[in-house]
């Protein structure tokens, strides 16, 4: 049985356009970084190594859903890369600076994507 927090989740999921799918796997990338930098910073390494895990898993998702049709999808695949990267070795070396340098690009590239989306809804209008 979903919870109703769930089942919203689920809703928003079904009928969001794409680039707020984008917008929200960023989202949960963010926040399950965070909880893993608590969950470092609290010595809860079962709890951080849970929430690395999922924002890897997340990075991973974006980056099997890029089109290398287009030019940036290169790009954007090193950035993956590098924050898939940061985010497995702070995993093992249980090093928050390394998560913070993996939100510093989740950060930005989820902004860039906010601005596109504003931008899709002015051309849409």
């Amino acid at each position: 049985m979903l919870s109703p927090q769930q089942k919203y989740q689920q809703l928003s999921a079904q009928t969001a356009t794409p680039i707020q799918l984008v917008l929200m796997l960023y989202d949960g990338a963010i926040r399950f970084s965070k909880q893993g930098i608590e969950g470092i910073e609290q010595k809860r390494y079962d709890v951080a190594n849970t929430f690395l895990c999922k924002a890897e898993a997340i990075v991973h998702e974006l980056m099997g859903s890029l089109n290398f049709s287009y030019e940036i999808s290169q790009s954007l695949s090193q950035i993956y890369e590098y924050v898939l990267h940061n985010l497995i070795q702070a995993n093992l070396k249980k090093d928050v600076s390394l998560v913070h340098e993996a939100l510093v690009h989740l950060q930005e590239l989820r902004e860039a994507w906010r601005q596109i989306s504003k931008t899709a809804v002015a051309v849409g209008n």
